[in-house]
């Protein structure tokens, strides 16, 4: 149950409106922010647990638009021979660090077990497990040899085995399907220019998911499963990396339908950061993802012009994505894509509300909306990475009820900060070129 009420105190907050961030106080009743102030003091102090923010940013929780909770940090070949028990507790503990690094709101992407996603959601619901707030997706459909990861995919072949596959996906309660239109290089098979859907079988997909109600998202790397995807009417687009001018036409016709989650971290750290688990740099550049991640920059700058929804996260859970560096997305927009700051958190709050089909409940700090907040030590617009950084995430809230409430300061801290000398330690954060 939500505290009964909450009053934020010396704050600064940012409210994902796209203004600057303000000193003032925030009042949460129930699981709701009911006011809002721009001076400290005027909101009412008694018979309210007072949190003092010590000047930190008050904001809204972050979305992930592309989430695998099932995902093991490891050898996906194996996630469809592990064993269901252990599957459960991986996924539980997924659920768990999204809701720790501040990620009150994640759109599943596929889940490796038909219906892992759906237990994870219904528990999360009904408070059994710490987690987010999810929409839950089933395992993904691909068509026959165009499965990036056999033992987590079920295949169509044609509309009619489209139908039904849909269909069983549907039965069991999910949010959202998956379709694996396109390639992936690390397979050494299927080639990310590659599609291997036709247009009968994606409206096929989408004509009996949003007969009831269920949105249908898509992996499409290649220019050409955009294009399909487009002309079907799939709800979010996952990659895009390969998307030519007559898709970013049709992008832009939809802007107002359409999301796009790139799931930048998975390009960059493939080509960069997987040596180490036995994927060097050389093979990555081989396998075509020092081009790949050239035209989707591109491509998304493009998009970002146009004014394409376009949303962080994506693909955590390999081994050189681990679950816990969300937030690397937030910093990949604004240092490869040219986003402000601003802009980035926007995309993870504000658009995250909507992609949650949510845009006047989730993803902003004002009255009414829910008491879904992140409170930062520190200032994100001055320093996106902060966001990567758990011990600088003192407070998450959802629901008005803290996840991790703040720890209660005390006046000889106050002394010992001041008299400290500043930490010289060395803090890890993203290089880019």
């Amino acid at each position: 149950m939500a505290d009964a009420s909450v009053l934020f105190t010396n704050v600064n907050v940012l409210d994902s409106t796209g203004e600057q961030p303000f000193a003032g106080e925030v009042l949460v009743v129930g699981d709701r922010i009911a006011e809002i102030r721009r001076r400290a003091g005027d909101l009412p102090h008694e018979g309210v647990k007072v949190v003092d923010g010590r000047g930190g940013t008050l904001m809204s929780g972050l979305c992930d638009a592309h989430t695998h909770f099932t995902w093991n940090n490891g050898d996906l070949n194996a996630l469809g021979t592990m064993g269901v028990e252990e599957h459960v507790l991986h996924s539980m503990r997924s659920a768990k660090t999204y809701i720790d690094y501040g990620y009150t709101m994640c759109v599943g992407a596929a889940s490796a077990k038909a219906r892992l996603d759906v237990v994870m959601r219904n528990a999360i619901n009904a408070g059994e497990i710490p987690g987010p707030r999810y929409l839950a997706n089933g395992m993904e459909i691909a068509t026959t040899a165009g499965e990036l990861i056999g033992s987590i995919t079920q295949y169509a072949d044609g509309p009619e085995e489209m139908r039904k596959v849909v269909r069983s996906t549907i039965a069991l309660g999910v949010d959202s399907i998956k379709l694996s239109m396109s390639g992936e290089e690390i397979t050494g098979g299927q080639r990310a220019a590659d599609n291997y859907f036709t247009d009968e079988e994606v409206a096929m997909a989408v004509k009996e998911a949003h007969n009831r109600n269920v949105r249908v998202c898509v992996h499409a790397r290649s220019g050409e499963s955009v294009k399909i995807a487009l002309r079907n009417g799939v709800d979010i687009i996952y990659h895009a990396s390969f998307v030519d001018e007559e898709g970013l036409d049709m992008l832009e016709a939809q802007k107002d339908r359409v999301f796009v989650a790139p799931g930048l971290n998975w390009l960059y750290a493939t080509l960069n950061e997987a040596g180490g688990f036995g994927y060097p740099r050389e093979l990555a550049v081989e396998h075509g993802y020092e081009i790949e991640l050239a035209a989707a920059i591109q491509g998304l700058k493009e998009m970002k012009a146009r004014g394409i929804r376009l949303l962080p996260g994506g693909d955590y859970g390999f081994a050189w994505t681990p679950h816990g560096t969300y937030a690397r997305d937030l910093e990949h927009f604004v240092k490869l894509l040219g986003f402000t700051p601003m802009e980035a958190l926007q995309a993870a709050t504000a658009l995250g509300g909507e992609i949650m089909l949510a845009p006047d409940e989730l993803g902003k700090v004002l009255p009414g909306y829910k008491a879904d907040l992140l409170l930062v030590d520190g200032d994100p617009l001055a320093d996106i990475s902060i966001l990567q950084d758990i011990t600088k995430l003192v407070g998450v809230m959802k629901d008005g009820v803290f996840h991790r409430e703040p720890a209660a300061r005390r006046p000889e801290d106050d002394v010992k900060a001041m008299t400290s000398l500043p930490d010289s330690s060395p803090r890890q954060t993203l290089v880019h070129p």
